[in-house]
């Protein structure tokens, strides 16, 4: 349920988004609406990614060691 309506309100906030785009450069009040929709725009869209990552495979992944490249990795080749 949660992630339909982030889902929601992130097509409104494109829509909100695409109706003043025409109007950004007119103001700067406008404009400043215009960066504070595309910040709660990609918020949103952080918050959503977030709900669909599986919290096991998380957990997992920080148990796996990581492969580290070092500087003289970048040279072998050359």
């Amino acid at each position: 349920m949660k992630k339909y309506q982030l889902k929601k309100q992130i097509l409104h906030k494109e829509l909100q988004i695409k109706k003043l785009h025409l109007h950004q450069s007119s103001s700067d009040v406008c404009a400043q609406l215009y960066n504070n929709l595309i910040l709660e725009k990609a918020i949103l869209k952080k918050e959503l990614e977030n709900l669909e990552k599986n919290p096991v495979i998380e957990k997992i992944k920080k148990f796996l060691p990581k492969k580290e490249k070092l500087i003289c990795d970048y040279f072998k080749g050359v």
